[in-house]
């Protein structure tokens, strides 16, 4: 199996996301260099499995689901069975840019990268005036605040992700909680790239109603509520009863 330095680790948390996957895995597709794809589903029900086979990706399950404990298990599966120094975390319903490959490259390729994590900025599709100002906020947030989630990808080296001890198994809030502890190493720096999110959990409530709820849980985790109670609220049932909607929060 390749060395290559270059190779990217890619962990890609599914749940029934046969719609959107196999765009994602054509982008991917596009690194010219090697490659591993990393498909942790929650316990689909759809075709999700036979497309990520389809695409050359490894699907192993984490049931049942949560977007943290997917994380984990992703993390964990590529540092012990992959050869890849680079990790990168996406959303399965997530689409790439058309030039992500050299962007991504150039910035692996500096001396320092090691040292730094790095991320995209947000494109909300379909697009609307609301939405646009919202990927405004996002982008300060990301870069003044060092605050950006994981719809917004990350990118880091193993070496970093093992040192800040990498994602926590959270029902909710596991990229907030993930990205502050790397805080405390390094600093997160932009790609310049949009990657495109799918705009279908803003459909529920409007951008200004979501954004608000969404601030209100943050500021609640903050004060120290557990995410178990938080991911009650926020999906209204109890925690113990979530199985198949893990969907964080938006923005």
């Amino acid at each position: 199996m390749s060395t290559d330095p270059l190779m990217l680790s890619v962990v890609i948390p599914c749940l029934n996301e046969a719609e959107r996957l196999p765009l994602l895995l054509a982008d991917l597709q596009r690194w010219p260099l090697p490659i591993e794809i990393t498909v942790v589903d929650g316990g689909s029900n759809d075709h999700s499995h036979r497309i990520s086979a389809l695409a050359g990706g490894r699907f192993i399950t984490e049931h049942p689901p949560g977007r943290g404990k997917q994380l984990v298990a992703g993390a964990q599966h590529s540092i012990q069975q992959n050869q890849g120094k680079w990790l990168l975390f996406l959303h399965a319903d997530s689409r790439l840019p058309r030039h992500w490959c050299s962007s991504v490259l150039r910035r692996i390729q500096h001396p320092d990268a090691q040292r730094f994590a790095w991320f995209f900025d947000l494109h909300i599709h379909p697009s609307t005036p609301a939405r646009r100002l919202l990927e405004g906020v996002i982008a300060l947030r990301s870069r003044w605040c060092q605050q950006p989630y994981g719809d917004q990808g990350l990118l880091l080296h193993r070496s970093l992700y093992e040192r800040s001890g990498g994602y926590a198994a959270l029902p909710l809030m596991e990229d907030l909680e993930f990205v502050q502890r790397l805080n405390q190493l390094t600093r997160l720096r932009p790609l310049g790239l949009a990657i495109t999110t799918d705009g279908r959990r803003w459909q529920r409530g409007g951008v200004l109603r979501r954004s608000l709820e969404n601030a209100w849980l943050r500021h609640r985790w903050r004060r120290g509520e557990s995410p178990a109670r938080l991911a009650a609220d926020y999906y209204g049932k109890p925690f113990s009863t979530i199985q198949l909607e893990y969907q964080k929060p938006q923005r």
